[in-house]
């Protein structure tokens, strides 16, 4: 099967079975992945829930992995610019001939179940997928981002060496429930028997959910607030530098990705691989080595033109708030510009609230892909203006940034923020056109 073929299947399958969390649903899932011969099982693994940080987390994880030296499996979600993203080996994204030819040969498997199952979902397929390539690359550990929630999560398959739930907070309530509390109890679904469980949640009620699941299945708690100190330090002009301090060993890290919320994430990276066995657990300076290579597209991603332009997936409010936050304490006394679109099924004002705080302004736009609905720029404009903040409406999201450039001075900072999607294509975009002159 050609990599346009594979696409093409994968997008039938966003359309044919948008509900992909049902009762009892994880039987599929064990279902394909014993058709295909469990390649979950053929090398250890690290599981990452949470409502935000999960992905970053998990790269960190994975760079310093790498960076003792093992040859290691990324899956994470969503992806930015393409689907090949969900399955890197050392940084590198499954090649497309190589995706094509796997979801050809994974055929057979789906034929076999789907009588009794129905089909793989999306999801299903490109985790699968993911376990799959990892298995014929030959991979010493893989680190493995839960999708949504925990207990029915596809990811639950995992007997993992250690588990992880980077943070709480309200979103996808028509699937985890209403309260911070029941999503907790959602996410500590993951949590294993005998198998390590970090969490850096704060939420006392949510703390407590995952207290009670961990105890429930036998599964030690270690809870990073408690057990790790981060000692800011200053310096940096486009990173930060912080040690992080633990029961175990002291490390002194220089992170080149912005957002004071990333020293919490790095934080929980290293208890996370503190916990392993020796066999795979890095030392100090591989840990160290690892976070200071960290790269995280999509991320507070910042590139110091003039102006500057900042790249950040906050798609629902617990991201917004962090965003927010950083981008006051990076860059005080700027004026910033803001460039956004949000996905239809998002609390709009909510995620707009935060950005409010700031000085500065907003151009709505849309996004455009299989499956999703971008809210009207209209609209998301008329919210801002009843919360008291000034929004424009432009439907075509270049355009959008186009005119925010335009009307930015050159201290001014460009932020493309919301959904994945629109951060997707305007990082292309920018990457494509304006960064590759580099004397912008």
């Amino acid at each position: 099967m050609t990599f346009q073929s594979a696409q093409s299947y994968l997008l039938g399958l966003i359309n044919e079975n948008a509900s992909r969390r049902m009762p009892n649903r994880l039987d599929r899932i064990y279902a394909f992945l014993e058709a295909l011969g469990n390649p979950q099982n053929a090398y250890p693994t690290i599981h990452i829930a949470g409502t935000s940080g999960k992905g970053s987390t998990a790269t960190m994880i994975a760079a310093a992995l790498q960076a003792s030296g093992k040859r290691t499996g990324l899956h994470t979600k969503p992806h930015l610019t393409s689907v090949t993203e969900r399955a890197r080996v050392d940084g590198i994204a499954i090649p497309e001939e190589a995706f094509g030819d796997l979801i050809g040969e994974m055929q057979t498997a789906v034929d076999a179940i789907s009588f009794e199952h129905g089909r793989p979902t999306y999801y299903e397929t490109l985790l699968a997928l993911a376990f799959l390539w990892f298995a014929r690359s030959g991979v010493e550990v893989a680190v493995i981002e839960a999708g949504v929630g925990g207990t029915l999560d596809g990811t639950n398959v995992l007997r993992p060496q250690v588990s992880v739930i980077t943070n709480v907070a309200v979103d996808h309530t028509d699937i985890l429930g209403d309260t911070v509390e029941e999503i907790a109890r959602d996410k500590a679904g993951i949590a294993k028997h005998g198998i390590p469980l970090v969490s850096s949640v704060r939420h006392q009620g949510a703390r407590r959910m995952i207290e009670i699941a961990c105890a429930d299945a036998g599964a030690p708690f270690i809870s990073v607030v408690d057990t790790a100190t981060i000692e800011p330090r200053s310096g940096e002009r486009y990173g930060q530098s912080f040690a992080v301090v633990t029961p175990k060993d002291r490390y002194e890290i220089s992170l080149p990705v912005l957002g004071s919320f990333q020293q919490e994430n790095a934080a929980t990276a290293i208890r996370a691989l503190e916990q392993l066995g020796p066999d795979l657990r890095p030392t100090r300076e591989q840990i160290e080595a690892g976070l200071a290579r960290t790269v995280i597209p999509g991320r507070m991603e910042f590139f110091p033109s003039h102006p500057g332009v900042v790249f950040d997936i906050a798609h629902n409010p617990d991201k917004a708030a962090h965003l927010a936050r950083a981008l006051g304490e990076t860059f005080p006394d700027r004026r910033f510009l803001f460039v956004m679109a949000i996905g239809e099924s998002k609390d709009a004002a909510q995620v707009i609230q935060p950005f409010l705080a700031l000085r500065g302004s907003f151009t709505f736009t849309t996004f455009s892909t299989a499956g999703r609905t971008s809210s009207r720029p209209q609209r998301l404009a008329s919210i801002t203006d009843e919360l008291g903040g000034w929004g424009r409406a432009i439907t075509d999201p270049v355009e959008a940034f186009s005119i925010a450039r335009r009307n930015a001075e050159a201290d001014d900072i460009i932020v493309i923020t919301g959904s994945t999607f629109v951060v997707a294509e305007l990082r292309a975009w920018w990457m494509t056109n304006v960064q590759s002159n580099s004397n912008v």
